[in-house]
C-alpha cells in the first residue's frame, strides 16, 4: 500500500455511477488519496482480526465508502459492522443501520421534533392494535421496517382490507407490525440530498396515474423542483438526528395539519442519472466536491 492515504470504495455502477466513480478518484488523487475501486464486501472473508478481500487488508485502509443500495446483503453488513469498528466509514454502520428501518427512524426523528407521520408498532400477537388504530386514523399504510423503493408498502383503508392482509402478513412470520397513518397530499415529493451538514440539490417526485407511491422503482416520476428554506433546515435537522454523513431526506406537506412531514432519510441517495441531468438536475458536481472534502478531512483525523 502507498504512503498516500488510501480508501476503498464501491459504489454503484449503473445509473452512470460509473462515471461519477471515475470522477471522485480522480478528485481525491488530486490531493494524494489513492482510492482501490469495486470493494465488494460479498467477495472479503473475515480471518484473524482481519478482513480481506484478495490479499488486501481492508481494516487497514484509512476509509471505507460504501454506496450500493441494490446490491446489500446480510453477509456485507455484517462485514460492514466489523469493519466499522477498526477504521472510518462513509455512512457509519450505525447511521446506515438506522436509516434503512423505517421504525428507527421515525423514532428517533420524533425524539429530535421532526415532523414524521404518526406510526404505531405492535408485536403480531397484538393485531387487536390495528383493529383499533384504523377506526382512528380511517385509512393507514403497511411498511416492512427494512424495505426500500416503495416495495411492500400496502396501503388499508377499511378493517375489511385489513382483515384480508391479516393472514397474509403472518404467514410472513413477521415479528413485528409497523404501519402509518396515510397523509393526505398532492402525490409528489421533495427529495432533497444533503451531505456533509450541507444543502445539496433538491427534486421533486410525482405519483402516477392511481398510485400514491413517489419512489421511481414504483412508476413515479422525476420533475424539476425548488426547495425553500424551512425543507432544506429540515433536511439538515433529519441528517443531523440520524447521524449521516451522505442523506436524502424525503419530504411531503400534509394538506390536513399544514406542515411538512419527513417520511424518509436515505442512506444511499442516487446520484442524478444522465438523463436527469439533461432534465436540468445539475447537482451532481457539488455533491462529489463534498464527498471528496469529507473523505479528506475523514482520513486526516484517523492520521
Amino acid at each position: 500500500m502507498s504512503k498516500n492515504r488510501t480508501i476503498g470504495m464501491w459504489l454503484y455502477s449503473n445509473g452512470g455511477g460509473d462515471k461519477i466513480a471515475k470522477k471522485i478518484t480522480k478528485k481525491l488523487q488530486e490531493r494524494d488519496i489513492d482510492t482501490i475501486n469495486d470493494l465488494n464486501l460479498r467477495q472479503a472473508i473475515a480471518k484473524n482480526g482481519h478482513i480481506l478481500h484478495n490479499d488486501l487488508k481492508l481494516d487497514k485502509l484509512d476509509l471505507f465508502f460504501s454506496y450500493n443500495a441494490g446490491e446489500q446483503t446480510q453477509y456485507q453488513m455484517y462485514l460492514y459492522q466489523a469493519l466499522n469498528r477498526v477504521i472510518p466509514m462513509i455512512n457509519s454502520y450505525d447511521a446506515f443501520a438506522l436509516t434503512e428501518d423505517k421504525f428507527h427512524t421515525s423514532f428517533v426523528l420524533r425524539n429530535q421534533g421532526i415532523h414524521t407521520a404518526d406510526y404505531k408498532l405492535c408485536h403480531r400477537d397484538d393485531g387487536h392494535h390495528l383493529k383499533k388504530i384504523i377506526k382512528k386514523w380511517d385509512k393507514m399504510v403497511y411498511k416492512p421496517t427494512d424495505g426500500w423503493g416503495g416495495v411492500g408498502l400496502t396501503k388499508i383503508e377499511s378493517e375489511a382490507n385489513l382483515d384480508m392482509l391479516m393472514p397474509f402478513l403472518n404467514q410472513m412470520d413477521l415479528r413485528y407490525f409497523y404501519v402509518e397513518k396515510f397523509i393526505k397530499y398532492d402525490n409528489t415529493d421533495f427529495r432533497v440530498d444533503i451531505v456533509d451538514g450541507q444543502f445539496v440539490g433538491c427534486y421533486g417526485r410525482k405519483a402516477s396515474g392511481t398510485d400514491w407511491r413517489t419512489n421511481v422503482t414504483s412508476g413515479g416520476s422525476v420533475f424539476m423542483r425548488e426547495a425553500n428554506q424551512e425543507i432544506i433546515n429540515i433536511a439538515i435537522k433529519a441528517c443531523k438526528a440520524c447521524d449521516v454523513d451522505i442523506g436524502g431526506v424525503d419530504i411531503i406537506y400534509d394538506l390536513e395539519k399544514e406542515e411538512y412531514v419527513v417520511l424518509e432519510v436515505n442512506g444511499i441517495p442516487a446520484f442524478a442519472t444522465p438523463e436527469q441531468e439533461k432534465q436540468g438536475l445539475d447537482f451532481n458536481n457539488k455533491k462529489i466536491d463534498l464527498i471528496v472534502d469529507l473523505i479528506d478531512r475523514k482520513t486526516k483525523s484517523k492520521k
